[in-house]
């Protein structure tokens, strides 16, 4: 099974640069995600490795072997797309064995009346029937093989497009945003077969999404990317605790990491302008900062027992916990602003506790659990 290496790899429509040059490595039976809002180029950059689109600049190297020009046949991929692209005048039986059909094709099967015989033997053949059938039991489509995909779920259509890839039995498998389509509740299931599929059979998975919890959740490593340039490559772990940049902290979590304006100064510290709170300890980061923090990492308590003083804004309840938006208080009131997101400070709390919106609160945190970002660069200081 084949590593995959991009060297100073970019891409190019014309004079528009979709995506920047960058170098990264895929490892051998790793499930990456390459994940960023729409327009990023993280579809362009499936595609590349598919074939099916040119390589402005740079190497796509399949272990060490220079694939640029390779056909899409010769690269030993399958591609499940977003669209499932499911044949409607076929049975569940004969859109999965299709490429194992085409596989034994010959030019003169393609004459009418050749073509539907031709077809009908190769799908009797033992070797693709018994192959079929088996995928087919793999993901739960047994009874459905004699449907047609109008007559199935968004969620059974997903199945039989990924049993279409599987059947195959290719060296890596790309999946372009395959769950889009589907309802949350189908999501979480498709997620966890998605994963449990991946284990059993052992191979590269590289994986297109917007949704930053597909991405947490299923992948080894995360490509983050925005406007065509790579922000940051890691392991789910590294990229929320450690984010590179405050838009990769904006963009992973929900809610995301909080961003407040700071400055430090020997071991005072002051956010948004607020009275300056003393710690133990110098703050690691002096002068005009980036404050950044974690809704999960910050304490929620009564007003005048936390470092920041607040007024609770917004109160989500969601079940098992509750998210809340405050306010962060400038001289004893909070600025009359928009309840736009950015505007606020979120906690997560577990549980449903009693808070009143407009009542006065504190807010707490760890040093240790602060990200600081430079004030001009958005990059995190280490």
């Amino acid at each position: 099974m084949p590593a995959l290496t991009f060297k100073n790899l970019s891409k190019s429509f014309g004079d528009h640069q979709v995506i920047k040059t960058f170098d990264a490595e895929i490892n051998d039976g790793e499930f990456l995600v390459l994940l960023g809002p729409s327009g990023c180029g993280k579809s362009t950059l499936l595609r590349m490795i598919a074939g099916l689109s040119e390589i402005t600049s740079g190497e796509l190297l399949f272990d060490g072997a220079v694939a640029n020009d390779w056909e899409p046949t010769k690269r030993g991929i399958a591609f499940v797309f977003q669209s499932y692209a499911l044949y409607p005048h076929m049975t569940v039986r004969e859109n999965i064995a299709f490429p194992l059909v085409m596989n034994s094709f010959r030019k003169w099967y393609h004459l009418p009346i050749v073509n539907s015989v031709a077809r009908r033997n190769l799908m009797r053949r033992p070797d693709i029937a018994e192959r079929t059938l088996r995928i087919a039991r793999q993901l739960e489509l047994e009874t459905l093989l004699e449907r047609r995909p109008a007559s199935l779920s968004g969620g059974q259509r997903q199945r039989v497009a990924l049993a279409r890839a599987l059947v195959r039995d290719p060296q890596v498998y790309l999946l372009d945003e395959p769950l889009s389509n589907l309802d949350a509740k189908l999501r979480t299931q498709m997620r966890s077969e998605i994963s449990a599929l991946h284990h059993k059979v052992a191979k590269t998975f590289v994986y297109v999404t917007h949704d930053q919890v597909e991405a947490m959740t299923m992948a080894t490593r995360i490509i983050v990317m925005n406007k065509g340039v790579v922000q940051q490559v890691d392991t789910p772990d590294e990229i929320y605790d450690r984010p590179a940049n405050t838009f990769v902290a904006r963009f992973v979590g929900s809610p995301p990491m909080n961003l407040v304006p700071a400055n430090a100064r020997g071991n005072q510290l002051s956010l948004s302008g607020g009275e300056a709170a003393s710690h133990s300890t110098p703050i690691p980061k002096q002068g005009e900062v980036t404050f950044g923090i974690r809704p999960e990492k910050l304490t929620l308590l009564p007003e005048g027992e936390g470092k920041i003083p607040a007024r609770i804004a917004v109160v989500e309840r969601l079940g098992a916990e509750t998210v809340i938006g405050c306010r962060l208080l400038t001289d004893g009131e909070a600025p009359e602003t928009t309840l736009l997101e950015h505007d606020l400070v979120f906690v997560r709390v577990s549980g449903n506790p009693k808070l009143a919106i407009g009542s006065r609160c504190s807010l707490d945190y760890r040093l240790e659990d602060v990200v600081w970002f430079d004030k001009d660069t958005g990059q995190r200081v280490a």
